[in-house]
């Protein structure tokens, strides 16, 4: 049998190993993906610490991947060899649940989570559902599409889906591997973008994102300096902070949402009168669907949002990860499978 390198966790906090396995073989509703990029995202530590409940290991981790389809099952009729794909967070879902049977396919209560539940892309293949995968634009470059399939896609499917229309104030907390995306597409949406950021230091780059106005924490209140410029319609909350996004309510306008996607465990305390009062909403999103994959994809072609990227091989995928959980990437790891 034919092999691969992949690089997998053994059991919840180990280290990753690099190992040779069998090259796997699709099912009949299944496509086996030959990885050219995969993007190494925070959520990888679901996996590598064993946080997500009943994780069998050992897993290959990585839910951000571009490559092109190697193998087609026998059932397979609208996908094609050599064609170029992506696979994110949606691994699958089931179609019998109640969130499936209304069309809700992101919220399916079974669904499979790439290098999660399921192998991911921290391997030269991996095998996918054909119902997970989203066809990639050839304006795209593999390196640049894999962390748009997870950091992107949450980012402009939760932007989408948050009912500020253009020319609205939207801001985007934080300029990071989620933020500095969000920042990007805000700005193309049409909406009157304003970044918030701690320090002036980080306001060149905003601006250069497409920023119209910056927000320094540092500087002041930040709700205040939002109501200078109107309040905000939306605050897309990207740092995984906890103790940042509560002060932030209070920049919205009435009925303003705050759309949390940066994760955090810990709790997040809210003045409920606050939000009763001016009819304001706090919600969270999580990613989306291999549809919602490829529009984001094609979105990104169309208005020219790009990811800034650092790259390492696959070999060096434990550096990889210790650089990104080090918060001193700038912005998203990007591990090629490159020889």
């Amino acid at each position: 049998m034919a092999r691969m390198k992949a690089v997998q966790v053994s059991k919840p906090g180990g280290d990753f190993e690099l190992v040779e396995r069998e090259i796997p073989q699709p099912g009949a509703r299944q496509v086996r993906i030959k990885i050219e990029a995969c993007g190494v995202c925070h959520s990888d530590v679901l996996t590598k610490e064993g946080a997500w409940p009943g994780i069998q290991y050992p897993r290959v981790p990585g839910h951000e991947v571009a490559g092109r389809i190697d193998a087609i099952g026998s059932a397979i009729t609208a996908w094609k060899v050599g064609q170029r794909v992506g696979v994110g967070w949606h691994g699958s879902h089931c179609f019998e649940c109640e969130p499936c049977r209304r069309g809700d396919f992101a919220l399916c209560l079974f669904q499979n989570v790439t290098g999660v539940t399921m192998d991911g892309g921290y391997a030269e293949y991996m095998i996918a559902h054909t119902e997970a995968i989203a066809a990639m634009p050839d304006d795209l470059s593999n390196d640049e599409a894999a962390p748009l399939l997870c950091a992107g896609i949450t980012v402009f499917n939760s932007l989408r889906n948050a009912g500020a229309r253009s020319g609205d104030v939207v801001a985007v907390q934080g300029i990071g591997g989620l933020g500095h995306l969000g920042i990007q597409y805000a700005q193309r949406m049409g909406f009157h973008t304003v970044a918030i950021g701690r320090g002036k230091d980080k306001e060149p780059l905003a601006r250069k994102l497409g920023a119209k106005d910056y927000v320094d924490t540092e500087a002041g209140d930040a709700a205040g300096q939002l109501q200078k410029l109107g309040g905000a319609q939306v605050i897309l909350a990207t740092a995984p902070d906890a103790k940042s996004m509560p002060p932030l309510v209070g920049g919205l306008k009435p009925a303003g949402k705050l759309m949390v996607i940066g994760a955090s465990p810990e709790p997040m305390p809210i003045n409920g009168i606050e939000l009763l009062v001016a009819r304001k909403t706090i919600q969270g999103w999580p990613s989306g669907t291999a549809m919602d994959s490829q529009e984001t994809l094609n979105f990104s072609v169309l208005t020219g949002v790009r990811p800034m990227i650092e790259k390492f091989p696959l070999d060096q995928a434990g550096e990889a990860y210790k650089h990104m959980m080090s918060g001193k990437a700038r912005f998203r790891v990007v591990l090629t499978m490159d020889k």
